[in-house]
């Protein structure tokens, strides 16, 4: 019997997977977290106790509200958002996507960012992140989670505070345009976690870089602290202001 369960479980799933397809990304956001409720509650529900197929509807019901509601849900003002920033970034080599996890990312080169081991921004940034505040200013429920990378020449005692020093320079200018400074998370991985190989001087380049995540504010239970999204290290004033930034 437990086994039949299990197996409706996964047929709904497929079936719910192939449904995600035709809707929109607002309408997929929100389903992806209550479809991953849905399946954990009725799983939950049909192992335990007796009334296994009750139990299994009841906890998907449970299970769909609270997926729908805990998880990062891409709304239509993040559907915006990524909008007004793929206009804005258009031709710059900053690529702005939406995560697995329902994150808007702005993946910006160094070339357009900073100069070679340096952490001041460049003249060609500032609009751009001028427009990136004002659209964090329209959302404001929204958490921000800034991600400095280097590439691998240079040492780590070079290469690691560089990349925390890019991450906060980059969120002290979103804060000088408006946008509360307690929104934000830093953090830097040194040469850690290239994206290209650190060979030629083009996957050299394309591995400095900042990496910006906007996610909306996850359900919390009264006492609970703000959650973001796996990244954050630091809200401080830079390098070593947490103790726990990691490279």
């Amino acid at each position: 019997m437990m086994r039949k369960q299990l197996t409706m479980v996964g047929l709904s799933s497929v079936l719910f997977l192939s449904a995600c397809a035709e809707m929109n990304p607002v309408q997929r956001g929100t389903a992806t977290g209550a479809g991953i409720g849905a399946g954990a509650g009725a799983v939950i529900g049909a192992a335990t106790g007796d009334g296994g197929g009750r139990r299994a509807a009841k906890g998907a019901a449970l299970g769909g509200v609270a997926g729908a509601v805990i998880g990062n849900i891409w709304t239509a003002r993040m559907e915006r958002q990524k909008q007004v920033m793929e206009q804005a970034t258009r031709g710059t080599g900053i690529e702005v996507t939406q995560t697995a996890d329902n994150r808007l990312k702005l993946d910006i080169p160094t070339d357009i960012s900073f100069d070679v081991n340096r952490a001041n921004i460049k003249p060609e940034l500032r609009p751009i992140l001028d427009r990136f505040a004002s659209t964090l200013t329209e959302n404001p429920t929204t958490a921000v989670t800034i991600v400095g990378h280097t590439d691998s020449t240079g040492s780590d005692a070079v290469n690691n505070p560089l990349s925390v020093n890019r991450a906060s320079q980059t969120r002290q200018y979103l804060v000088s345009r408006g946008v509360s400074p307690d929104r934000f998370q830093i953090d830097g991985r040194g040469s850690y976690e290239p994206i290209a190989s650190n060979t030629s001087e083009s996957g050299r380049s394309q591995n400095r870089r900042v990496e910006i995540y906007v996610a909306e504010q996850q359900a919390m239970a009264p006492g609970q602290g703000r959650q973001y999204g796996g990244y954050g290290s630091s809200s401080g004033g830079g390098y070593g202001t947490s103790g726990s930034s990691r490279y």
